[in-house]
């Protein structure tokens, strides 16, 4: 599992007072990168190799501006070519969002799903998410 931690911005609130809910896909892409690079380690979009099929995104409680959130990132699901990434938001020790996206590896040249390299599975493996309750 993955972690990481920030501040979110005053661009990320809304007319509420919270954390607008557009800004978590952003969140969760940006979480990604580790997961990212397993395929593409210099991040060189000509050399991309997985695109987005689905992604979904469960609201749990509030989110604030002005204090922490963690990011959670894992590996939920392993499949073919595609593989699901799970991901909690954390702010005040309550889980107040998760969401799951599908990534396919991909082609680009061919536009055709390729099977996920054995090396990259092994990745995966060490990566498997256990979603926590929160506190």
């Amino acid at each position: 599992m993955f972690s990481e931690t920030f501040e979110p911005r005053f661009v990320d609130t809304d007319a509420l007072g919270h954390i607008n809910n557009t800004a978590l896909p952003i969140w969760f892409e940006g979480c990604r990168t580790p997961i990212f690079r397993w395929f593409t380690p210099d991040l060189d979009p000509k050399k991309w190799r997985i695109i987005l099929a689905r992604y979904t995104i469960e609201f749990h409680a509030e989110i604030f501006y002005g204090e922490p959130v963690e990011i959670r990132t894992g590996i939920a699901r392993v499949g073919g070519s595609s593989f699901d990434v799970y991901q909690e938001v954390w702010q005040r020790g309550h889980k107040c969002a998760s969401g799951t996206t599908v990534l396919v590896h991909f082609n680009h040249s061919t536009k055709k799903a390729e099977p996920l390299p054995d090396s990259i599975r092994l990745l995966m493996q060490n990566c498997v998410f256990q979603p926590a309750e929160s506190v």
